[in-house]
């Protein structure tokens, strides 16, 4: 089984990943490294290059093919647009909401325009909060809210939901 971390960029899916992944003695995969890595590219590039949508294409095709087990993943905040990879990644694993309040987001974003966030022409950061955040709650198998706690903390209680979620 794998531990799949869904949530808005700046929730903390990669630093908690880490640990979380150590904590359990799990492999840890960070999925917008493996779109880098396949493209040979950083995420800022290819949305400014090729444009959201060609983004979204490609994150979509890359990550329906990963094949992973006993790995906790961190995803792009990106990832809930696409339901083909959400049902697999579903498939294999306990998807984990990281719940962060918009405030809390906006203040751990300082620049946007380098960390390669899927943000339409148009759109502002609370745009794509309020259009995402219904997204992870649906897919969600459990939802951490991560606000005004620190990393150990969440790690814990992630460690402690998915204990509780298995003996349901």
């Amino acid at each position: 089984m794998n531990i799949v971390l869904i949530g808005m960029s700046g929730a903390g899916k990669s630093t908690l990943g880490v640990l979380l992944a150590k904590a359990l003695g799990m492999d840890f995969v960070d999925t917008d490294i493996v779109i880098q890595q396949h493209e040979s590219r950083v995420l800022q590039d290819i949305i400014e290059r090729d444009g959201v949508e060609k983004f979204l294409e490609i994150e979509e095709t890359i990550l329906s093919k990963l094949r992973l087990n006993n790995c906790v993943i961190s995803t792009g905040g990106s990832v809930i647009y696409s339901e083909k990879v959400m049902n697999i990644l579903k498939q294999d694993g306990e998807i984990v909401y990281l719940h962060v309040p918009f405030e809390e987001i906006q203040r751990r974003l300082k620049n946007t325009t380098t960390r390669g966030i899927v943000i339409r022409n148009g759109s502002s950061l609370k745009d794509v909060y309020e259009e995402r955040v219904p997204l992870y709650r649906t897919h969600s198998d459990i939802m951490i809210d991560c606000s005004n706690k620190d990393i150990e903390q969440c790690v814990r209680e992630i460690i402690v939901s998915l204990q509780e979620h298995h003996r349901h």
